[in-house]
């Protein structure tokens, strides 16, 4: 399959690359600087660009048959909308290209999963340290649900860098009010990698966790 990995140079979007490629898909990494990649391979191609630059995104999606969006930043102390007009510049090209499925990463604690990523998170984590970001989370979900596009969106929950273990959960319902639950990000990935496949979660919210 021909992917489009949007946020490629991410703690997710690597694992993104990197399986994707192992999957054998051909694989097109879309990044701000390709210099941080630091992959070469013969099914990948780096294409550089800006979210927030939609004819760039146009161009990256041409010929794709799918998109995996997994934006991150680290402007976490004020206002920002990279998040949520990212993925609406995401979701222009992809009607325009004619893409149909995306799988798009956010988090526990958002919508009908708040409160879900435990008292550390929920009461200090996100109202003190990353309101911003999660409030631009919330709105890149519903520009997400509000499209025409085969979508599936994926809540991990405490993203950490351990290896991939196969074993985890995934669904409705995941989390936890009191303690914090977690994921490696190379869980997360394969998690996302197989939604391009199977038609269980479309147009719905899965969480995922150990």
């Amino acid at each position: 399959m021909r992917l489009l990995i949007v946020g490629a140079t991410g703690g997710t979007g690597r694992e993104l690359v990197a399986q994707a490629l192992e999957r054998g898909h051909d694989v097109t990494a879309f990044v701000r600087q390709p210099s941080r990649l630091k992959k070469e391979h013969e099914r990948l191609r780096v294409v550089q660009g800006d979210v927030l630059d939609a004819d760039s995104l146009h161009k990256a999606a041409a010929g794709q048959q799918a998109v995996l969006c997994a934006l991150g930043h680290k402007r976490w102390l004020y206002p920002t909308r990279i998040l949520s007009q990212g993925t609406a510049n995401i979701l222009s090209a992809m009607q325009h290209a004619g893409v149909r499925r995306l799988v798009c990463e956010t988090s526990l604690g958002i919508g009908d999963s708040r409160g879900r990523m435990g008292v550390y998170y929920t009461l200090f984590v996100i109202p003190f340290i990353l309101p911003f970001y999660y409030w631009d989370k919330a709105r890149q979900e519903a520009i997400v649900r509000a499209s025409d596009r085969d979508w599936v969106i994926v809540r991990p929950g405490a993203l950490n860098n351990r290896s991939a273990k196969g074993q985890y959960r995934h669904g409705a319902g995941l989390g936890n009010y009191l303690w914090t639950v977690g994921i490696s990000r190379a869980d997360t990935a394969a998690f996302m990698l197989d939604q391009l496949t199977s038609d269980r979660y479309v147009h719905a919210t899965p969480g995922v966790c150990r």
